[in-house]
């Protein structure tokens, strides 16, 4: 019977951090600089202190279980191919997201920072199956099931996993390792993205490659 309730073999799987990077999860990040301090705090609070107390430590802990698997940690940023952002989708245009090439707010936050060997794929769209050459990556590296943390749910997350799906991959994601920018939002998207992945928490996936270690 087809399922997409497939446990881990760590070695078919990789982990994908999508856009935890110092433009939308740190707050001197450029995503916020036009906003005062009082508007930031009202706007923004709420995500911050959820990434700060929760989801971050979520990250690591699921970063650090995947690494112990020797399952494959990749991250995606939103960063241009060049400084002034000319090759960028016409929706991140639209939007206003430029990062420019090389720059700060490309970088993944420090407290999840790439080790010297794993893949960072800068992105100038949405997904980042439309964007980079992952789809091929995976392939060259034999993952057939692709776990997915990141930000944001209801955007580049639910972006990545449904391409990912369409493409052949069983996605697991892990739910209280992806963050928006308000409650409701993250459990809309949780809830709506269900179809198409399994969904699990950090306690239980960390538990799962305990158990495929054994």
């Amino acid at each position: 019977m087809l399922t997409r309730e497939v446990s881990l073999q760590p070695a078919q799987s990789a982990l994908l951090f999508i856009d935890v990077q110092n433009f939308s999860a740190h707050r001197e990040g450029g995503e916020f600089e036009e906003y005062s301090a009082a508007t930031f705090d009202k706007k923004f609070g709420w995500y911050f202190d959820q990434l700060d107390e929760r989801v971050i430590p979520n990250m690591q802990a699921i970063q650090s279980a995947c690494r112990d698997a020797n399952i494959e940690v990749m991250y995606t940023v939103i960063e241009s191919l060049t400084l002034d952002g000319r090759d960028r989708s016409l929706d991140y245009k639209i939007t206003g997201f430029n990062v420019p090439k090389g720059s700060w707010d490309g970088k993944v936050i420090d407290q999840i920072a790439p080790q010297s060997d794993e893949i960072v794929l800068p992105k100038s769209s949405s997904s980042v199956f439309i964007s980079t050459h992952i789809d091929y990556i995976l392939r060259n590296l034999g993952v057939r099931q692709l776990v997915v943390s990141g930000l944001l749910t209801d955007q580049c997350v639910e972006s990545a996993i449904r391409d990912a799906c369409d493409l052949g991959y069983l996605v697991t994601q892990v739910t209280d390792a992806c963050l928006t920018m308000t409650d409701a939002r993250q459990n809309n998207s949780i809830d709506t993205i269900k179809g198409y992945c399994r969904q699990v928490t950090t306690q239980s996936l960390i538990e799962e490659l305990r158990d495929s270690n054994t």
